[in-house]
């Protein structure tokens, strides 16, 4: 496998030209209600990033009894979407 073919797999990490691979990434979580910044590394799992996310909310972690939650209610995921078609 040449250098150019291992540039080009999905997970290699990109940088413009000449600039340095950086181990850490800056990461926005937001639930369209609030905002929180985290900087982890590469390779850090993302459910420590969401766990982290769900602390800064009321100082503790979710849960159903927080959100008042009832039987039957739904919980909505939201996935970033960039671009589409016209």
């Amino acid at each position: 496998m040449s250098a150019s073919d291992e540039n080009d797999r999905p997970g290699t990490p990109k940088e413009p030209e000449g600039q340095p691979v950086s181990e850490h990434l800056n990461i926005k979580v937001t639930d369209n209600n609030n905002e929180v910044f985290f900087k982890i590394k590469r390779t850090t799992i993302l459910k420590k990033l969401m766990d982290a996310f769900c602390e800064t909310w009321q100082g503790s972690q979710l849960s159903p009894l927080l959100l008042d939650m009832q039987d039957g209610d739904t919980l909505e995921v939201h996935q970033e979407q960039i671009g589409g078609a016209n």
